[in-house]
């Protein structure tokens, strides 16, 4: 116990301190916001990789989805890496970093209200993007408090409000630089620490032939006459795990903490780096955390009501591990949920605050306005918008605790309503945006529609469609929702896309 109270002491002492070394970075919205745009290459790819992947990820999906598909859920990780990390890095990187930066954009929804030339939707993704992460931020909160639990003994309740403070200092005094070094440091103790935990549960089964034939010799739950489903290539369910692979992966790429690590990176030559260190980042740790998750049957989880408590799975293979490993999976599980608590809380209260609150009065590109920016925009009006954000993220912290005090269902359903909205909102009106001048401004106005929609009266229905698939199913609909929506409504001014698009030239 001294072991594990010393680590995590020294651990937060570092991020609170980070926090205080670059605090006089955060005092401009850009500083606080984006780090003024300077963030380098492993960094960024780190702030990303960490922001993906948190307790929701370790404890819940790697719980919920080990269990369900067995070995073969290795495969989300291997999406994750490839779709989310990869492709994402690839398709909207070098793309992103340029045309937001051209037309002056801070946020996702600021970027929705000037790319077509509609602030009513950037009021709008504002608060879809508020509205929807909050049940992720739950989703964050349940995991970590469910590890620190089992491993200090400490009720779940103080260890939800204790983390949710901890966030909040060091974001509130360093802004996205502290929150970007922080992801470097927790990032390397993920890699660790992932690595070891795999190595000390396979000794524990006596290896992974070991381990592996155990899981061969258990029947599958559809067909229990059939024995060996959860050691084979694609598991029991392959539809099921592909709608997972989807959601997990193809969700990045719309989300509102993700897509802003692209916002903030140096120059095109990081992004490259940045690339490649990421998806290395994404295969050991989703990778690692997903194939540790396929030997869960081999553990006896908790059952309550008659159902099995998914998020209680990954926390009973590690509870029999030494308490030098114990303390350096709650230090990972704390990396990790730390690092996208803090991604989460900073983009709500910038969204809110810049979109919402503050509406600057925005020019097309291209177009001169009467004086500079520093004419219209006074110091002293920034370092409001600032003081508004830390505000702000107490806020969002607060009504994120108290669902997180009482958690409506398993980590993994909060997740899949969280991302199944935003993304099937944002995702495709967002890359189309990047890549195609014919998208109208009413198609995103549908696919709004279209994504906050389905996964909205899916849930007022009592989940017909399992959130999972229904928020994988809410991805893929808004392409073509705003493919035939662009060519159905009315074009944009073409001088006003030609001024956005010179950015590529």
């Amino acid at each position: 116990m001294i072991i594990k109270v010393l680590l995590t002491l020294i651990f937060l002492a570092v991020m609170i301190g980070v926090g205080v070394y670059t605090r006089k970075q955060a005092s401009s919205v850009d500083g606080f916001v984006l780090g003024g745009r300077s963030v380098g290459p492993w960094l960024t790819a780190f702030a990303f990789g960490t922001s993906y992947f948190s307790a929701v990820v370790f404890v819940g999906y790697a719980g919920q989805f080990g269990w369900r598909y067995g070995l073969s859920s290795t495969w989300i990780g291997v999406g994750n890496a490839i779709i989310g990390s990869l492709l994402a890095w690839i398709l909207l990187g070098r793309r992103t970093k340029l045309m937001t930066q051209h037309i002056e954009s801070r946020t996702m929804p600021d970027f929705f209200g000037t790319r077509y030339a509609d602030q009513g939707l950037r009021v709008v993704a504002s608060i879809i993007a508020f509205v929807f992460l909050i049940p992720y931020t739950a989703g964050v909160y349940k995991g970590i408090s469910t590890l620190f639990e089992m491993g200090f003994g400490i009720p779940y309740e103080y260890c939800v409000i204790i983390m949710a403070i901890l966030t909040a200092v060091y974001v509130i005094l360093g802004g996205y630089k502290a929150t970007a070094m922080n992801d470097f440091i927790q990032g390397i103790i993920m890699l660790f620490g992932i690595v070891a935990v795999i190595i000390a549960v396979l000794a524990a089964q006596g290896g992974l032939s070991e381990a592996v034939g155990k899981l061969a010799a258990l029947p599958a739950d559809a067909s229990p006459e059939t024995n060996g489903g959860f050691a084979t290539w694609f598991g029991p369910d392959p539809s099921g795990l592909l709608g997972v692979v989807i959601l997990t992966s193809l969700g990045t790429m719309g989300l509102p903490q993700m897509v802003g690590k692209f916002y903030s990176i140096t120059d095109e030559s990081a992004i490259k780096r940045g690339t490649v260190i990421s998806t290395i980042f994404a295969f050991i740790v989703a990778g690692g955390c997903y194939f540790l998750g396929g030997f869960g049957r081999l553990y006896e989880p908790v059952v309550a009501n008659g159902k099995i408590a998914y998020d209680s799975i990954v926390p009973a293979m590690l509870v029999t591990l030494p308490d030098a490993l114990i303390a350096l999976v709650v230090l990972l599980v704390l990396s990790a949920s730390m690092s996208t608590l803090a991604s989460l809380v900073l983009t709500s209260s910038s969204t809110m605050t810049l979109d919402l609150i503050y509406r600057d009065k925005k020019s097309a590109p291209g177009e001169v306005e009467e004086g500079t920016i520093d004419d219209i925009v006074s110091e002293k009006i920034e370092r409001r918008k600032v003081v508004v954000m830390r505000v702000l993220i107490v806020f969002f912290i607060v009504i994120s605790l108290m669902i997180a005090l009482n958690p409506p269902t398993f980590i993994a359903q909060l997740m899949g309503i969280s991302w199944g909205a935003l993304a099937g909102a944002f995702l495709a009106p967002f890359m189309l945006g990047l890549y195609w001048r014919g998208v109208t401004t009413t198609s995103v106005w549908a696919c709004f529609i279209w994504g906050v929609g389905i996964t909205v009266v899916n849930m007022l229905l009592g989940n017909p469609i399992n959130p999972i698939n229904c928020g994988a199913i809410a991805m893929i609909g808004g392409f073509p929702v705003v493919w035939i929506a662009s060519l159905l409504t009315e074009k944009m001014d073409k001088s006003t896309v030609d001024q956005i698009f010179q950015c590529y030239e």
